[in-house]
């Protein structure tokens, strides 16, 4: 895969992600009970905040380098949802939106300026951004399905 072709999955998957929860309400947006406690502002959230590590975090490795771990960090993955999770819950679902465009520019941009050669499978780059980005975008696309359709039924 060139990069041309990891920008277009990219995108792909992220108008997946936002058609999930397109045409709903603010109401039904805010509504808990999409994933666990989680509304689908949250997940919006939840998303964001996963792209903001990824941009922390990508240029460590394509220096060389390796991130630190989040069980050392803070615990577990788990702990570190759960952490993000309290400090964004305040925020409007305006906020939260604002946030999601704003981040998601920054980390397409950042991909557009990457070498090549890093977004060949197989690199810790390549590795990282698809867990953060695309694979967890279509993750929690299909969980709003899923509770869409159920809400419906």
């Amino acid at each position: 895969m060139n990069k041309q072709q990891l920008l277009e999955r990219l995108d792909r998957a992220w108008e997946d992600l936002k058609e999930s929860y397109a045409g709903l309400s603010e109401h039904e947006l805010t509504e808990t009970g999409v994933m666990g406690d989680w509304s689908i502002k949250d997940i919006i959230a939840h998303v964001t905040w996963w792209e903001e590590e990824t941009l922390k975090y990508l240029p460590i490795l394509l220096k060389g380098g390796k991130p630190p771990r989040y069980s050392t960090l803070y615990g577990g993955i788990d702990a570190f949802n759960a952490l993000m999770t309290e400090q964004k819950k305040s925020l409007s679902l305006a906020e939260v939106l604002q946030q999601r465009d704003g981040t998601h520019r920054r980390l397409i941009r950042f991909v557009q300026g990457v070498p090549e050669d890093q977004c060949k499978g197989g690199s810790g780059f390549r590795r990282r951004l698809r867990l953060d980005t695309y694979a967890h975008y279509s993750l929690h696309a299909e969980a709003i399905r899923k509770w869409r359709h159920y809400r419906s039924s």
